[in-house]
């Protein structure tokens, strides 16, 4: 019964796919905020910690190219990549004071980001899969 579950549900592809998708549309989210209200408040506090404040406009690569490429499966490896360093960028930034910290529910604070952080690694080393523009091509 295990073997039968094991070869009814074996589709690596598709889990690419899914885990393609889920990242990149959550993060896609995110970038479309900053690109609705601004993100002066980045620019702010790079500011604030001696960083050039032009460098907030690498979130729309981070957080909106990067994700696009993702989701359909083009230069997919690189762009996780990308996605991967934007969510350390913004955990450095943002989270750092929260590293050994737990909410109310137990949970790590900084577990969110660590989601998306591991996804975006994990994405980069499985690669795009057989359902993306870019499958079985050197732009996957």
């Amino acid at each position: 019964m295990l073997t039968r579950f094991n070869t009814a549900v074996a589709h690596s592809d598709f889990g690419r796919l899914l885990l393609r998708l889920t990242f990149g549309i959550l993060m896609l989210f995110h970038g479309v905020s900053k690109a609705q209200h601004g993100i002066g408040w980045i620019s702010a506090m790079l500011d604030a910690k001696g960083i050039p404040g032009f460098i907030a406009y690498g979130v729309f690569i981070g957080e909106i190219v990067a994700p696009i490429l993702i989701i359909i499966g083009v230069l997919t490896r690189p762009a996780a990549l990308v996605y991967a360093f934007n969510l350390l960028v913004a955990t450095l930034l943002v989270g750092m004071g929260r590293f050994f910290s737990l909410t109310d529910v137990g949970a790590w604070a900084l577990e969110t980001e660590a989601l998306y952080f591991f996804g975006g690694l994990s994405i980069m080393f499985l690669g795009a899969g057989r359902y993306a523009l870019g499958a079985n091509s050197r732009w996957s």
